[in-house]
């Protein structure tokens, strides 16, 4: 019998985020290119009377431990797919930053849906895997697949993307979180302030950058910092500038970080992450030096992509009775 699953699901950096207007619904098209990133957070479940999260790691008081929590979701949705009573207890070790647009949520969802399946051995296919991961939110897909992948629809409709090597990043964490609905919202104010409007009628449909895809097919790092910074508000975030707006230390940021020798910056996701592209290891390690002494972000940290998603990387078995 299995006494425990224990599955490492990482962390995501979007290299463009192109957003669409709004729908009457609120929501966004997007075309969203996902890298997944060497930052882990560690999913373990093991049986209990009941489903309980618990929680460790940095700015672990932040993760909620009740229902809202995806990993919970999680658990509740597989189990009434299959009639199974969700009696887990899932144990989050977090090491992805809380609420700093790189899907840490997300992937605490995954990750619990792929080691419940593996411990209460449902026999799930991957596409019913999947199906549960875009009910539990837009990210929650692609932080299961890993990889590079493009993100259609609100992000959950993946086309993997060929990569052809490995690039080198440094995620500069804020202090405090940034809310995705509010960076939306401001995303959507500022589009009607400039008097362009921003709904669905006023807003092209968001469409992935041929040069970035051909970049990250090629593997080059400098091709790649070229198309980062070649979105309409000088990056391939659309959420950039609301961000910015939200939280304007960013700025602080994403300055320091070009000044030390990154190719190219940006906000991660809906932020408060920066994101720095750097050459190789040890530009990276230069970029992340500078910015934990530069004053503008909490805790700078050295990551490459691309990265395997949700993986089982531990099972204990418990012996059988004599």
């Amino acid at each position: 019998m299995i006494d425990s699953i224990a599955v490492r699901v990482p962390a995501k950096v979007n290299a463009q985020l192109a957003v669409g207007g709004r729908r009457p619904h609120g929501f966004h098209d997007l075309a969203n290119v996902f890298l997944a990133v060497g930052l882990y957070d560690e999913i373990t479940v093991t049986p209990a009377d009941e489903l309980r999260i618990t929680v460790e790691g940095p700015d672990a008081d932040q993760v909620p431990r009740d229902r809202t929590n995806l990993a919970a979701r999680a658990a509740e949705l597989l189990a009434a797919c299959h009639g199974i009573e969700p009696k887990v207890r899932i144990h989050i070790a977090k090491d992805i930053p809380v609420a700093g647009g790189m899907a840490g949520g997300s992937a605490d969802g995954a990750g619990a849906l792929l080691a419940c399946d593996a411990l209460w051995n449902t026999g799930a296919s991957r596409e019913e895997l999947l199906d549960i991961c875009a009910e539990l939110g837009s990210d929650v897909p692609f932080s299961l697949v890993g990889g590079v992948a493009l993100g259609r629809g609100r992000g959950e409709l993946l086309t993997p993307l060929a990569v052809g090597g490995t690039f080198h990043w440094v995620f500069a964490a804020a202090d405090g979180g940034l809310s995705t609905p509010a960076v939306y919202g401001e995303c959507d104010r500022l589009r009607a302030e400039r008097g362009a409007g921003d709904t669905i009628d006023d807003v092209p449909a968001p469409e992935p950058s041929a040069a970035l895809l051909d970049a990250l097919r090629a593997g080059d790092a400098t091709a790649l910092a070229a198309a980062l910074a070649a979105g309409p508000d000088g990056s391939s975030n659309d959420l950039q500038a609301a961000a910015v707006s939200l939280r304007p230390s960013l700025a602080d940021t994403l300055r320091a970080g070009t000044e030390a020798g990154a190719l190219a910056s940006l906000v991660s996701g809906s932020g408060p992450t920066c994101a720095f592209l750097a050459k190789d290891a040890a530009g990276a390690q230069q970029v992340a030096t500078a910015l934990a002494a530069s004053g503008t972000c909490r805790t700078a940290r050295v990551a490459t992509s691309p990265a395997d998603g949700a993986t089982v990387v531990r099972e204990d078995r418990r012996a059988p009775s004599a």
